[in-house]
C-alpha cells in the first residue's frame, strides 16, 4: 500500500485566500505610496533613484511647520476638553438615572454615524447664525464634538468590567462622592480614558473635511495643506509627508489598544 498517495494534499483554505485579498487591497496603496516617497524624481510617475531629500525639506518647509503646530494644538485643545467631558459623560449614564436617560444615551453618541459632512455643514451653520468669526478654536470646538463621542464609548466599555460595589464600599467607610470617584473609580478608568484620548488625537489630527468647514483664514491644518498642494499633482514631499502621517497615527492606535487590553485584563 502506498501511504503517500493515501494521504490528502493540503488544501488552502478560502478564508486565507480572502484575508490576503483583503490586506493586499488594504496596505498595498500604502506600500506604493511610502516606495515613491523615496523616489529622487520630482514626479511619482517615474523611478530615477533613492533618496531622502524629500523627507530632510519637510523639516524645513514652514508652511508644513505652521500647519502641523495648527493640528497639534487643535487636537491636544479638543482631545484634554473631550477627555474630562467624555468621562463624566460616560459615568453619568452608567452610574445614575434620570428621565429620558434613553434618548440622552442615543444623542450621546450620534457623531460616531453621522457622516462628517453633516457635522461640518451644521457647525457651520451654527456658527454663522451666532456671528462667531471663523478661526483656529473654531475647529477646536467642531473636533470636540466627535473627539467627545469617542472617548466616552470607550470609557463606557471600561466601566462594564468595573464592580460598582467598589465605591459604595468607599461611601460606607466615609468617603465623600467625589472623593470615591477620584480615588476609587477614576484610577481603575484611567486606561479606557487614555485608550480614548489616544484614538481621538489621531481622528482629530487626521481629519480634513470638519477642519475645512470650520477654519479661518490662516488657520490650516496639516490635512488642509496636505489637500492645497495635491491639487497641482502629487509631489514626493507629499508622499513623504502622509507616510510620516500613517507612522505616526498606526503607532498611537497601536498603543492606545495595548492600554485599552492591559486595562480589560488588569480589571
Amino acid at each position: 500500500m502506498n501511504i503517500s498517495s493515501s494521504q490528502k494534499k493540503p488544501r488552502v483554505a478560502w478564508q486565507a485566500v480572502f484575508s490576503l485579498l483583503m490586506f493586499a487591497v488594504m496596505y498595498l496603496p500604502i506600500l506604493v505610496l511610502a516606495f515613491y516617497s523615496f523616489n529622487s524624481s520630482p514626479y511619482s510617475a517615474t523611478w530615477q533613484g533613492f533618496t531622502l531629500n524629500w523627507y530632510n525639506q519637510l523639516f524645513s518647509d514652514e508652511r508644513i511647520l505652521l500647519a502641523l503646530k495648527n493640528s497639534l494644538i487643535v487636537a491636544f485643545s479638543a482631545v484634554s476638553i473631550s477627555a474630562v467631558l467624555g468621562t463624566l459623560m460616560a459615568v453619568g449614564i452608567a452610574r445614575y438615572q434620570f428621565p429620558g436617560k434613553t434618548l440622552y444615551r442615543g444623542v450621546s453618541y450620534l457623531p460616531l454615524i453621522i457622516p462628517d459632512i453633516a457635522i461640518a455643514v451644521a457647525t457651520l451653520v451654527f456658527l454663522a447664525a451666532f456671528a462667531i468669526p471663523l478661526s483656529l478654536w473654531t475647529i477646536v470646538a467642531a473636533h470636540v464634538v466627535f473627539c467627545l463621542a469617542y472617548v466616552a464609548l470607550v470609557v463606557s466599555s471600561r466601566l462594564t468590567n468595573i464592580d460598582p460595589h467598589l465605591e459604595e464600599a468607599a461611601l460606607d467607610l466615609g468617603a465623600t462622592p467625589i472623593q470615591a470617584f477620584i480615588q476609587v473609580l477614576l484610577p481603575q478608568l484611567m486606561p479606557g480614558i487614555i485608550a480614548g484620548c489616544l484614538l481621538a488625537f489621531v481622528l482629530s489630527l487626521d481629519d480634513f473635511l470638519i477642519a475645512s468647514f470650520t477654519a479661518g483664514s490662516g488657520s490650516n491644518t496639516l490635512p488642509m495643506e496636505i489637500f492645497s498642494r495635491i491639487r497641482t499633482g502629487v509631489k514626493p514631499d507629499i508622499n513623504a509627508l502622509s507616510v510620516i502621517l500613517i507612522l505616526i497615527s498606526a503607532i498611537v492606535a497601536f498603543i492606545a489598544e495595548l492600554i485599552r487590553a492591559f486595562g480589560e485584563n488588569k480589571g
